[in-house]
């Protein structure tokens, strides 16, 4: 397994952005996360890199995903894995299902709140032998995540591009 994350060994999976969950955020601007996670839908849509995004009882207060990633992501919009009541993704065998559908053994995980969206699944991902990338902005969680998850990568949303273009001076896909 590679090291380096690049379009053709990872998987993007988006977890719970969903209209309730995303007004659980409050150490940076919910609009500004909401810009940035798009932002991340939107370049693993660019480079080609397979997306899983799930949902956990997009009928109660959480809400459904963002309107938004169904225009982003059609394909995987249409596939979303809708947990019913199952707080860690990973423990989901649908979701488990669909990551393993991808090939991919490099994931790049994404949950609204780090503490509960994205720190289980990422330690569940890496006991299993998956090599973890961590986006976020959480600050206040981020030492929880390196503490626990290592040796995955904690980081800002545009980490991910850092490790898809490790020599920008080669990347077709930025027009160089």
């Amino acid at each position: 397994m590679s090291k380096l994350f690049t379009p053709e060994n990872s998987a993007l999976l988006l977890i719970d952005h969903q209209v309730g969950t995303m007004q659980l955020i409050k150490n940076i601007d919910v609009e500004q996360a909401k810009r940035m996670s798009l932002a991340l839908a939107k370049a693993a849509n660019i480079l080609g890199i397979p997306t899983v995004l799930t949902s956990s009882q997009e009928d109660g207060v959480q809400g459904p995903l963002l309107p938004e990633l169904q225009q982003i992501l059609p394909v995987a919009f249409e596939k979303r894995v809708k947990r019913e009541g199952i707080v860690n993704a990973w423990t989901d065998a649908n979701f488990r299902a669909a990551v393993e559908a991808t090939g991919r053994k490099n994931l790049i995980m994404a949950g609204v709140t780090t503490d509960v969206c994205l720190v289980f699944p990422a330690i569940d991902a890496v006991s299993e032998g998956y090599s973890v990338q961590a986006v976020m902005d959480a600050r206040l969680a981020l030492r929880a995540v390196r503490r626990h998850v290592a040796p995955p990568h904690a980081g800002r949303w545009c980490n991910p591009d850092r490790d898809q273009h490790h020599d920008r001076r080669t990347s077709p896909e930025l027009g160089h």
